[in-house]
């Protein structure tokens, strides 16, 4: 009796044979301690191999994969684990091929660390992998340090919220009469009740003029039960916030000087030189110190804050998580599918089941996104179409679409290198008021009625 050959996993009967076009390929699955690489079945006696996370460890994994004569790996984006392995190998002079974890999934109930590495080996031989987007080192520095900037910026607002509640405890209510308690006037009053004081009135001539609300209304607000155990909270919360203020320049310091070694492509100065913001937008309290708008303007040869919506803050972002070439996006369309700004359709049996986009933590996307919802009381055409997708089809469709139209603009805008002009949209936008003309005398018509031009 002849007995079967046992079918390999990448085998079944009657499967369709995938030819190869990375034959040098390897695979690698990465994890906190531990690496397991495969390579092709006939570069080594040993198919796959487990190296541990050190740097010597990487090295040999490097020294192995010379001996297999590999060219090109394969590995998922694993938290961070993968930025040392990545770094190696491509310093190594290996084609590194990142690719998302969730595109790769390997057969339900066949799930090890051998079988994911033979699998990604696999899918990368026969080309099946596409490489996610990464931009050059010299950006990645950049948005390295703008990430860790956002979190430090998050952790002392943290600390502004320890500060409110210490207040709230004493039903200290100046929190609830000035905007931001971290601001010049709440930062001396609460200077002063950690120096002892405590009559309200002495407590309200620190009152800066800017401030809208009166001395009596902020007196008021200031009586309240000052409790030890709530001062020493208040002082270790005050202590806390302007420790991380302090981190928060170091780390501009080190970002600026990281965009001063980036060359200019831009043929003009930015228009306003001395002012950091155009003057319709107001700095926010977190904004860096330095100059960031004639940066960006340098740096991307375009100056993006004469967008609506995009100031130094959001183009900074846009630059530290894409940087100024755009070549890697063969079109627009590329660029937004990778923003995930696009409808992503699910259609089976010719009936479409859904449009709606997958939840995306690209940070150049939210940033989009958040300069998209700054425009609804904007009064430029971009803030005009914001207010007529919502009236239309609500708040979130008008955000997504808007921020779709910002990423096509700021696409075209880095580009061509070609400055900011909003009368391209005046067709547009005539177009529209023709069509809606055209439908209120079509529906007065039907009616009864007749519509009138009103005197000039």
């Amino acid at each position: 009796m002849v007995k079967r050959k046992k079918q390999s996993k990448m085998e079944s009967k009657g499967s369709v044979t995938v030819g190869v076009m990375n034959p040098d390929a390897a695979g690698i699955d990465i994890g906190a301690t531990e690496l397991y690489v495969a390579v092709p079945a006939e570069r080594d006696n040993q198919v796959v191999r487990s190296f541990g996370a050190f740097t010597e460890d990487l090295h040999q994994l490097a020294d192995w994969l010379q001996r297999c004569r590999i060219k090109t790996v394969a590995m998922e984006s694993t938290g961070v684990y993968w930025i040392p392995a990545f770094q190696i190998l491509e310093a190594r002079g290996f084609e590194v091929c990142l690719v998302n974890a969730r595109h790769v999934k390997n057969v339900p109930g066949r799930k090890s660390d051998v079988a994911d590495c033979q699998w990604l080996q696999y899918l990368h031989s026969v080309g099946l992998l596409r490489s996610s987007f990464r931009p050059v080192q010299e950006v990645c520095a950049v948005r390295s340090l703008m990430r860790h900037r956002d979190g430090l910026v998050k952790m002392a607002s943290c600390h502004v919220q320890h500060m409110q509640k210490a207040l709230t405890q004493m039903n200290v209510q100046i929190h609830n009469v000035l905007s931001d308690i971290s601001g010049v006037t709440g930062l001396a009053i609460i200077d002063a009740i950690l120096a002892g004081e405590r009559d309200p009135a002495k407590l309200a001539e620190l009152r800066d003029r800017r401030v809208k609300a009166d001395k009596a209304t902020i007196a008021k607000s200031l009586v309240g039960d000052y409790r030890p155990e709530h001062v020493f909270t208040l002082k270790q919360a005050l202590a806390a916030y302007r420790s991380y203020q302090q981190l928060i320049g170091e780390c501009d310091a080190e970002i600026e000087r990281h965009l001063m070694a980036f060359e200019s492509k831009a043929e003009a100065s930015v228009p306003d030189q001395g002012k950091k913001n155009p003057p319709s937008r107001r700095p926010r309290a977190n904004d860096p110190e330095y100059d960031l708008r004639s940066h960006m303007h340098r740096i991307l040869g375009v100056d993006l804050t004469l967008v609506p919506g995009i100031g130094s803050m959001t183009a900074s972002t846009i630059f530290s998580e894409i940087g100024a070439d755009v070549s890697k996006f063969p079109t627009e369309k590329h660029f937004l599918s990778w923003l995930r700004l696009c409808p992503e359709n699910r259609i089976s049996g010719g009936k479409l089941l859904s449009s709606h986009g997958c939840g995306s933590a690209n940070r150049a996307a939210q940033a989009l996104r958040i300069a998209a919802q700054a425009l609804h009381h904007n009064h430029s055409l971009l803030g005009t179409y914001f207010r007529r997708i919502q009236a239309r089809l609500g708040g979130p469709v008008a955000i997504s679409a808007t921020a779709a139209k910002l990423a096509r603009i700021i696409y075209h805008l880095l580009k061509t290198r070609q400055a900011y002009d909003e009368t391209i949209f005046a067709e547009n936008e005539k177009q529209h008021k023709e069509r809606l003309e055209r439908r209120l005398r079509n529906q007065a018509q039907v009616l009864g009625f007749k519509l009138i031009p009103a005197a000039a």
